[in-house]
């Protein structure tokens, strides 16, 4: 058995998953909830869970807050929230799992499956100490979590070159010359690389500007970048491309 603990400002929903995991993950215990932060912090503290369910949007103090006041992880996090837009592209650069309400069974029993296998690894919890970087706002520049089956790369989006996409899968190309493969789509990956200066130059390719050196608008048009790989530009991205090509 593992212990978990459910954080939500709404009776109905801790009622809702606390009857969802009964129900779908035997393997789970419910030691304890709490309806907002300071409540929370004492039943984190009394029940040592391995794993909170964390609603993000709280009165008083976020999740986010609640977890930035604990000095030491020895839980895992899987949040259960309504849609953030900031709160979840930070939860995604940190690879930590999330489930949207209403929750669909399936990804719980997913969420709960990858906190399982982690412990019985007991593997070091280096997600939640990565998000807590990313939410400080004079952290220079965030480090992307990479997880694959065997471990997670935390990686500086200014030393990747671009990534490829291949139906379901992305891979990702450095400044150093390693590649690593990905099991998400390169959509999740434009999202939260948008701000770093990547554009989406064509259906399967994301690039870093950075290493771009020039427009070639023969065959096409596509993109040299500094180690001469020409990317292909889509025709409908073209006009968009030489606008993000011209800015700083």
């Amino acid at each position: 058995m593992i212990t978990a603990v459910i954080i939500d400002d709404e009776q109905n929903n801790i009622d809702n998953l606390k009857s969802l995991l009964t129900k779908h993950c035997n393997e789970v215990e419910v030691s304890g909830t709490a309806m907002n932060a300071k409540e929370g912090r004492e039943i984190i503290s009394l029940n040592n869970p391995d794993i909170v369910f964390l609603d993000i949007q709280m009165p008083g103090e976020t999740g986010f807050e609640l977890l930035q006041s604990i000095s030491k992880y020895s839980f895992e996090v899987i949040f259960v929230t309504a849609f953030d837009q900031y709160g979840i592209r930070a939860v995604k650069f940190a690879a930590i799992d999330y489930l949207l309400k209403p929750i669909n069974i399936e990804e719980l029993k997913i969420a709960v499956k990858k906190v399982i296998d982690k412990k019985e690894k007991s593997k070091q919890n280096n997600q939640l100490q990565n998000l807590m970087e990313l939410l400080q706002e004079n952290h220079n520049e965030h480090r992307i979590a990479l997880p694959s089956a065997h471990e997670i790369r935390y990686v500086k989006p200014s030393d990747i070159v671009r990534c490829e996409s291949s139906n379901n899968y992305t891979t990702f190309y450095f400044a150093s010359g390693e590649k690593l493969l990905m099991s998400k789509p390169i959509y999740f990956y434009e999202e939260l690389l948008n701000e770093y200066n990547f554009i989406r130059c064509h259906q399967s390719h994301l690039v870093n500007k950075k290493f771009v050196t020039r427009f070639v608008k023969e065959d096409s048009g596509h993109l040299l970048l500094n180690d001469q790989m020409r990317v292909p530009i889509s025709k409908s991205r073209k006009e968009k491309i030489k606008d993000w090509l011209s800015k700083k």
